[in-house]
């Protein structure tokens, strides 16, 4: 059985779309899902948990089980942006050498559109060869948010960690 059920984040509303094996989809707004049940799930309250440590910058790796549905080569697009780190970027040439389809640069951005889970499986952290923002399903301002807030809290993260160096270096 599929349940979808609307949370209200910082970010967005969100529809998260849950199956009996795990994550199906989320949907940018409210989004009814025909065929499915609109329920609350402890899957769907554990989603929008971890979506909201990482729109608040506390959380860097969702811990989630997935199940999205696509084709081979989408599924091996998509396991391929889940090995993008936290706050950096790959291109699409760089994706598609890595699912083993090094001229599959287009192919790569059709099913980087066709992504369901966007943000956990982090198709913003896709961009052109010359590092421009290209292409994203919900609109290139959204990316640049996404972007923008990892690099923020990467930024962070770097001052806190160098002032923190600082500190001891002046206690010795």
């Amino acid at each position: 059985m599929e349940t979808y059920f609307i949370y209200e984040t910082a970010f967005q509303p969100l529809t998260i779309v849950c199956g009996e094996d795990g994550l199906r989809a989320i949907r940018f707004g409210r989004v009814p899902q025909p065929g499915a049940v609109e329920a609350r799930t402890a899957l769907s309250d554990q989603v929008s948990d971890q979506l909201e440590e990482y729109f608040a910058g506390r959380l860097r790796v969702f811990d989630l089980p997935l199940a999205p549905c696509g084709t081979s080569f989408q599924q091996a697009v998509w396991a391929a942006l889940l090995q993008i780190p936290y706050g950096e970027v790959r291109t699409y040439a760089d994706i598609a050498s890595a699912v083993n389809c090094p001229k599959g640069f287009r192919a790569v951005g059709a099913a980087n559109h066709k992504n369901p889970i966007p943000i956990i499986i982090p198709c913003h952290r896709v961009v052109g060869s010359n590092g421009s923002l290209t292409g994203y399903a919900w609109g290139l301002a959204c990316k640049q948010q996404l972007l923008d807030l990892e690099r923020f809290v990467c930024g962070y993260a770097l001052l806190l960690e160098h002032c923190s160096h600082s500190v001891l270096s002046d206690e010795i």
